[in-house]
């Protein structure tokens, strides 16, 4: 998980270190003015809403300042490499950096070249290893499994463009490390077969894994990377395989719905249901800024 000083990936998912981050999220006891004097460079180079801001009010809650910066705004227009942006920022003086890009492996690639923290903030259809800690604190939570964050015999069911998701390949490294039952699910071109290979199951029929999945996490169609091409159509996709009132009525009980965002309602998820009792969607999303204060305390004072 770690790689030194840098927060990469959870392809190889250190079990005790995500234990570590997870207790100190879900404490949420951090000093304000722990990184006070510190800056952090946001750069991101690929559009964001909850990730962006989310590292953003975490440095800012930790006394950090912060440096946003995006590829229309930077040289990175103008045909500058990553790695000479990253040079350059560092060469400024800022003591981390986080990092989103549509390329699968550009943070990898940074951490190799600065002697900074290097936090991947999503690669391509990589990894985003912070909204796997983020889905795995609001499980742990709702699950009554924050004490060792062992999330044994729950059975999480992961839905939709898992192909096109650095979300999910994050989630099954973390959460089957934690213990958890992964389960993938979704149409042959969003969800084949080959996936089995991250070591989860992978099942087509969706109404037959809804009555025992402990958590329903529903992924968006992603259009950018070509999620739409291998779409037919969105009414029979939601028929399939969208979270519909109906789908939810056959919960189990105590059985939570999640989604990264941002959703795509009347798609993978109506809204009725994104909004309801069973959604834990608005914690995800207030947890994300807890486990980002984790990442970046620990990155620059602990690593």
């Amino acid at each position: 998980m770690w790689s030194g000083q840098h927060l990469l990936s959870m392809r190889d998912a250190d079990a005790d270190q995500a234990r570590a981050l997870l207790t100190l999220a879900h404490a949420g006891e951090f000093d304000p003015v722990a990184l006070s004097g510190r800056t952090i460079a946001n750069l991101f180079f690929e559009d964001s809403t909850r990730t962006r801001v989310s590292f953003s009010v975490a440095a800012q809650k930790l006394g950090a300042q912060v440096v946003d910066l995006g590829s229309s705004g930077s040289s990175v227009s103008k045909g500058e490499s990553l790695i000479d942006t990253a040079w350059t920022i560092e060469s400024m003086g800022v003591d981390a950096i986080v990092v989103r890009a549509a390329q699968s492996g550009a943070s990898e690639l940074i951490s190799r070249h600065v002697k900074i923290p290097v936090i991947n903030a999503g690669d391509g259809m990589h990894q985003h290893p912070t909204q796997a800690l983020t889905d795995a604190l609001n499980i742990g939570r709702s699950h009554g499994r924050t004490a060792g964050w062992d999330l044994s015999g729950l059975r999480v069911v992961i839905v939709g463009d898992v192909v096109s998701s650095r979300v999910a390949r994050s989630n099954v490294g973390l959460l089957t490390a934690l213990g958890a039952r992964v389960t993938l699910c979704g149409p042959s071109m969003m969800c084949p077969d080959g996936l089995s290979a991250l070591g989860c199951d992978v099942v087509r029929d969706l109404d037959s894994l809804v009555p025992d999945a402990d958590v329903l996490m529903m992924l968006r169609i992603q259009f950018e990377r070509g999620g739409g091409a291998r779409l037919a159509s969105r009414r029979l996709y939601h028929a399939c395989y969208g979270l519909t009132l109906d789908r939810a009525s056959r919960m189990k009980r105590g059985a939570i719905v999640m989604h990264p965002g941002p959703m795509n309602r009347g798609v993978e998820i109506e809204g009725t249901v994104a909004d309801g009792l069973t959604s834990v969607i608005r914690d995800q999303v207030a947890g994300g800024v807890l486990v980002r204060q984790a990442a970046l305390r620990t990155a620059i004072l602990d690593r």
